[in-house]
């Protein structure tokens, strides 16, 4: 739509949304509320943060947060009820995608399903919203399923989106390839519609921000996997291919960094994990890149780092996380400025 343009993740920031994790999360431990802990210490160096939490939990995360010195004023709690939903909810799931609009910011929210599952994903955002938890903006429903999780933008005109996702039942649309692309174009204000065919890091998983992210100047980082007899070998290399013919609105091509490949890890029942480099987390000025205690994991940090100059460059260990099925990225949502309203 005219007047109406989708920011990218690099933009300048009012907070980063969290979901905490809550006691339905399936063998939840000690760790991964460690990690939460650690992560909203080093966000708070770059920007606010709005957690989402059950009510009987927010004087306990509260003093823990505040016996390790983090600055309370730039946390804010919401008291929110999870309901039915998903054990492992991510703030990608449910928050808001905020666009730019001539009424100012507008916080745009779909029919989400928690990855096809008959689950209302958006239940919390509902909550959020009824708080007067993002003051500044205004609200647009969208009658669609739509997951942050399956589209990337550069913040100029282009979307990437990840085609399984569209044309499956998970979308809940019987639309054709060509109307989605015109609903996509109207809800975005993009001009530009690159669809990603390949590429997979799990089964019957639409996820692409564990494949492709777009970065400043043009740049574009993806997973690649040197490893010809890994299962994902010859997606990932398809999809390779398939960037290298992607061109920006302008009718130019990007400039494409490959991630290193950290090789297949397993938790203790032996499930592959979903581990990959690419879904790190960008905070204003900085980036949180998820570390695997592998090998890889320094040249994953240059890589970055050539794509973001200027940012700082910071490594997470994430191992905790992706056992949980979770990722930096999904965790979390960027409420770009303007959100809270200072």
């Amino acid at each position: 739509m005219l007047g109406q343009r989708l920011p990218a993740e690099w933009e300048p920031q009012d907070a980063i949304l969290l979901l905490w994790p809550h006691k339905g999360v399936d063998g939840m431990q000690l760790t991964i509320v460690q990690l939460y802990e650690a992560l909203v210490s080093v966000i708070c160096d770059y920007t606010d943060v709005v957690i989402a939490l059950s009510k009987t939990e927010i004087d306990n995360v509260r003093f823990r947060l505040e016996a390790m010195s983090i600055p309370l004023e730039h946390v804010y709690f919401y008291p929110v009820s999870y309901g039915d939903a998903l054990s492992n909810l991510w703030a990608r799931d449910c928050g808001p995608i905020a666009i730019e609009s001539e009424q100012g910011l507008k916080l745009l929210s779909f029919t989400l399903n928690g990855c096809g599952e008959k689950v209302d994903a958006n239940n919390v955002f509902k909550q959020l919203r009824l708080q007067n938890a993002f003051p500044a903006v205004c609200y647009e429903d969208q009658n669609w399923s739509l997951e942050a999780g399956v589209i990337g933008t550069d913040g100029q005109g282009t979307l990437l989106a990840k085609e399984s996702y569209f044309l499956s039942k998970e979308s809940s649309s019987n639309l054709s390839k060509d109307e989605i692309e015109s609903r996509l174009k109207n809800a975005f204000g993009v001009s530009n519609i690159l669809w990603l065919v390949s590429g997979s890091m799990c089964e019957n998983c639409h996820y692409i921000d564990q494949l492709v992210r777009f970065c400043p100047n043009n740049t574009i980082v993806y997973t690649a996997c040197d490893e010809e007899q890994d299962k994902y070998y010859k997606g990932l290399k398809k999809m390779e291919i398939e960037l290298s013919f992607m061109k920006n609105a302008a009718g130019e091509p990007y400039r494409l960094l490959p991630l290193p490949w950290p090789g297949a890890m397993f938790n203790d029942e032996d499930e592959r994990l979903q581990v990959s480099y690419a879904s790190f987390l960008i905070v204003n000025e900085a980036v949180l890149v998820p570390i695997y205690n592998a090998l890889s994991d320094e040249d994953a940090l240059e890589v970055v780092f050539q794509a973001f100059p200027g940012f700082d460059i910071m490594g997470i260990p994430s191992e905790t996380l992706v056992e949980q099925g979770g990722s930096l990225h999904r965790i979390a949502m960027q409420l770009p400025e303007g959100a809270l309203g200072f």
